[in-house]
């Protein structure tokens, strides 16, 4: 493990930072985008086994649930070709990209027949940042941009996100189902082990 002491020092101050905000999400996602602009500002701390891709799935593995449930840290890793479905979170959600190069596509209900329309399209590189909550937009499609690799992001969710019940959205009819994601690693990151070199 290469400079943990990023992410541990990461969740110290976002603990704080939610500690102090409570229940203001504005202040929790203004502040908490520019913690993780730097955590991501760096790519020397994501341990190899939670960059992996799946053969044929993403893979959501977790970093770090708050004890309470506050929030989640999340990386995300796609590989070639691979995509999200159509998804929304229901909570607020700081995501930043780690490696690579993810395409995010965007959409919203119709207000007056309730048609899931497109409402573009965004390309994300290293280093940038992007917002979901059903306060600003919560509904997107996220894929690896590139053909060749795997891509990377770091995603931060105001609850435990893999035992958050949420919905997948139909292209074509714009139906929903609920669906709850769970996580794809068994252990997570021994963040306290203070004898490790970079501590």
């Amino acid at each position: 493990m290469q400079n943990i002491a990023r992410l541990r020092d990461f969740v110290q101050a976002f603990t704080r930072l939610i500690d102090e905000a409570a229940d203001d999400q504005a202040r929790v996602m203004d502040s908490g985008e520019v913690l993780l602009a730097d955590l991501i500002r760096h790519d020397d701390w994501l341990p190899e086994a939670y960059s992996q891709p799946g053969l044929t799935e993403y893979r959501q593995y977790l970093l770090h649930c708050d004890p309470l449930e506050r929030f989640s840290i999340v990386s995300f890793v796609w590989g070639p070709g691979q995509s999200t479905p159509i998804h929304d979170h229901g909570v607020w959600g700081i995501i930043g990209v780690l490696r690579g190069l993810e395409r995010c596509e965007e959409f919203a209900p119709d207000p007056q027949t309730g048609k899931l329309l497109a409402l573009g399209t965004h390309e994300l590189h290293p280093g940038s940042i992007d917002l979901v909550s059903p306060r600003i937009g919560d509904i997107h499609r996220v894929s690896n941009g590139l053909n060749d690799a795997p891509s990377i992001s770091i995603h931060v969710y105001g609850t435990n996100i893999g035992t958050h019940s949420r919905h997948i959205y139909d292209p074509n009819t714009s139906s929903q189902h609920h669906f709850v994601s769970g996580y794809s690693n068994e252990e997570i990151i021994n963040l306290w082990n203070y004898s490790d070199t970079d501590s």
